[in-house]
């Protein structure tokens, strides 16, 4: 079982930026796809962010233009920068990694909170 940790969610007020990681350690190969996802109370689970092993990133239009998906190769890492944030923002955010096989794992997810 792949362990996949997130960590640098927070309160934050609206406007704020805030910047998420989600590690997976030890020696991994196979990955086709690095994603955020984010789940709102009472709401389905929504992508937020993707990007591919050929550097290729997608948006949900909510967040384009506000929020950027990076990847560090070297440490399995895989970073979600938010700008200008807003209330609706707030949910608890997990990072899930997909691999060639359609093997797919999430991370226990970390929450962001926006509100004055």
């Amino acid at each position: 079982q792949l362990q996949v940790v997130e960590s640098g969610g927070g309160f934050v007020q609206p406007g704020g930026p805030l910047r998420l990681s989600c590690t997976a350690p030890g020696r991994i190969s196979g990955v086709h796809a690095l994603c955020w996802y984010r789940q709102a109370p009472g709401a389905q689970r929504d992508l937020v962010a993707t990007i591919r092993m050929n550097g290729d990133t997608n948006y949900a239009d909510s967040v384009k233009g506000r929020f950027s998906i990076s990847r560090e190769k070297t440490r399995n890492t895989v970073y979600l920068q938010m700008s200008n944030l807003k209330p609706e923002d707030t949910a608890l955010y997990y990072c899930n990694i997909v691999f060639h096989s359609s093997a797919t794992y999430w991370g226990q997810g970390t929450q962001v909170t926006v509100s004055s």
